[in-house]
């Protein structure tokens, strides 16, 4: 049984979820476009991108990694993370570093300001908080609701794959 359902070929579909307004896609592509700006206006200070940003909550949490297990945790292929770590890189952040284990492997490490602009971000969060208008709890549940919902698409998106295993 496929996971992503096809409408049945019996009933018209309702032409009213044809409009942009119905679309869940759309909304939360609005959300994250409206999200971008004030994460734009809010790191300004640090100097970062929201995209930057990422990164460095990634290392501060866990520390040096490899840049294969951090675009893991940000759902981001190295196409995209290895400019971002050359910018940080550039600006004095992290420093990327062999591994004297496995030359094929690079490690992403903080640097004393990147470890240190921890402190200046700790407000980022807040102000975030606080720009939503939502309630802690609300902002949780909602997170939560969104991660479900990401689990959801990519389970269904891996059993559409063709050569993937369903079961």
């Amino acid at each position: 049984m496929s996971a992503i359902p096809t409408p049945s070929t019996e009933a018209p579909a309702d032409e009213n979820y044809l409009r942009l307004d119905r679309q869940i896609c759309f909304s939360l592509n609005a959300a994250s476009r409206a999200f971008n700006g004030v994460y734009r206006v809010v790191l300004k200070d640090l100097g970062l991108t929201y995209p930057q940003y990422l990164v460095m909550m990634v290392l501060w949490e866990h520390g040096a990694l490899p840049v294969k297990k951090v675009g893991e945790h940000l759902r981001l292929d190295s196409g995209t993370l290895s400019p971002l770590l050359k910018r940080l890189e550039t600006a004095g952040l992290v420093r990327r570093e062999r591994s004297a284990k496995d030359e094929r492997s690079v490690y992403v490490h903080l640097t004393e300001e990147g470890t240190a602009l921890r402190e200046r971000a700790l407000l980022v969060p807040v102000r975030i908080a606080t720009a939503t208008g939502l309630g802690l709890g609300e902002i949780e549940d909602l997170r939560t609701r969104l991660d479900r919902l990401t689990t959801a698409l990519d389970e269904a998106a891996l059993e559409e794959t063709p050569g993937c295993a369903q079961g």
